[in-house]
């Protein structure tokens, strides 16, 4: 049996995490994940500013952090946190950490690749809307292939302390020790789903221990010390899920069924690269406190392609806010909304959306919002989107003057006008798996 612990749910999740893992317990690995689809976006124009940035900067001083439980241990470190510049990630790894042995999964990033795949006559089109690439071709910031569990295993296997990848799937970075530790193979498909689903269960950290919990959570106990997931591994592909006893939190079938929904489409074909997982096959059962025991999982082959993840710029936006106190903070804000689009229309000024929310009444649950019809404030959140940056910049000196010159009792805008941003969108599509050729290299 070995225990894999996964200590970040994304990049900003809780810092003090992985380092009471490594603390309150025995654990052999821990799994860091840090990459969204929009992470790769804001990591590339790191790179693209800075050659020797494009990584989560957070991971090689949490490193530097639980080095001698790494050392003293045998802990191993897995992690995507290597974003678009993993080599970079490592050898920041061994200037705060020197002496660990770090290896880095390289071969995800296909950024430069994007005219010669256009050339061999993959569309590329985006999974959603069939859309082709050609037309957004100019506008890309990132492009990455999600890689699976096989190469990180491969770098597991050279004896590093810690491993660092890319754009991994989430789920591999649990399934890897298992593959590594276990000797499983790639068409011994039911042992690879349920490493798999280890791996979506526990990585959102904390959301399958009692974090962001819907039943009973009010009774969830000790959440400011809430223990993070480990998964207790089987070579057969059976597993627990638990946290350590000294840790807060709740693990419970219940927990563990909310988790399994997240990011969930068809579930007899969750699809991962390194296998496809039936999660209508899951059996849960509470197995003691804070443990449930999980099995039964069924598998099949791996898929022909790879899915990529690749963001874009798609115009600029600006969202702004005003808070209107009773009497009739409802009314105040509703007149407040329509005076300033009022305002734009008189100044010609067109956009992709308006976009207007009453928080305090239904921003949340929209027509599903229980009557309140004379709350005590409102906050008004006002946006826009579109191609023209003057434009949004522009609504951006509209929402302020209304503190003086539109309906009474405004406040909070104390930060002033709303800052324009630029508008990132993603764009999945699919190329053949024989072109992703992924490489395991040692950093020194």
């Amino acid at each position: 049996m070995i225990r894999i612990a996964n200590g970040q749910g994304f990049w900003g999740d809780w810092l003090e995490a992985p380092v009471r893992l490594v603390e309150q317990g025995p654990i052999d690995y821990l799994a860091l994940d840090y990459l969204a689809e929009v992470t790769m976006s804001i990591l590339q124009k790191q790179k693209q500013a800075d050659a020797a940035l494009g990584y989560a900067r957070d991971f090689p001083p949490l490193v530097a952090r639980i080095a001698r439980a790494i050392r003293e241990r045998g802990v191993k470190v897995i992690a995507n946190a290597g974003g678009v510049n993993p080599v970079a990630c490592a050898r920041e790894v061994l200037r705060v950490a020197p002496g660990l042995k770090v290896a880095v999964v390289v071969g995800d990033d296909v950024f430069g690749r994007i005219d010669e795949f256009l050339g061999k006559g993959y569309e590329m089109r985006d999974m959603d809307t069939g859309e082709p690439l050609a037309p957004i071709r100019g506008r890309i910031l990132s492009a990455n292939a999600y890689i699976g569990a096989f190469p990180l295993a491969e770098a597991l296997a050279t004896g590093a302390d810690v491993v660092v990848a890319g754009r991994s799937t989430d789920t591999a970075l649990t399934l890897a020790p298992m593959i590594h530790r276990f000797g499983w193979k790639a068409d011994e498909y039911d042992k690879l789903a349920a490493g798999t689903i280890a791996g979506h269960i526990i990585e959102c950290g904390a959301q399958c221990s009692g974090g962001n919990c819907q039943v009973d959570w009010q009774s969830i106990p000790d959440m400011a010390g809430i223990g993070y997931p480990i998964v207790e591994a089987e070579p057969d592909g059976t597993f627990s899920v638990t946290k350590h006893p000294a840790a807060g939190g709740r693990v419970s079938t219940d927990t563990v069924k909310e988790q399994l929904l997240y990011e969930l489409g068809d579930p007899k074909n969750y699809i991962t690269p390194d296998c496809v997982a039936d999660f209508t096959s899951i059996r849960l059962e509470d197995a003691g406190p804070d443990r449930v025991r999980v099995r039964g999982i069924r598998g099949g082959p791996r898929p022909a392609s790879l899915k990529l993840s690749i963001a874009y710029t798609n115009g600029w936006k600006a969202i702004g806010t005003l808070v209107y106190s009773w009497p009739q903070a409802l009314e105040k804000a509703r007149a407040a909304d329509r005076i300033v689009r009022e305002r734009l229309r008189q100044l010609g000024l067109a956009f992709e959306e308006i976009y207007t929310e009453f928080f305090g009444v239904n921003a949340c649950h929209g027509p599903a919002a229980p009557p309140n019809s004379n709350p005590p404030e409102v906050q008004l959140r006002i946006g826009v989107r579109g191609a023209d940056r003057k434009a949004v910049d522009r609504f951006t000196r509209e929402l302020i003057p209304l503190v003086l010159n539109g309906p009474p009792g405004a406040t909070g805008f104390g930060e002033g006008r709303p800052a324009v941003r630029e508008i990132v969108a993603y764009w999945s599509a699919l190329v053949p798996r024989e072109e992703i050729m992924t490489r395991v290299e040692l950093v020194t």
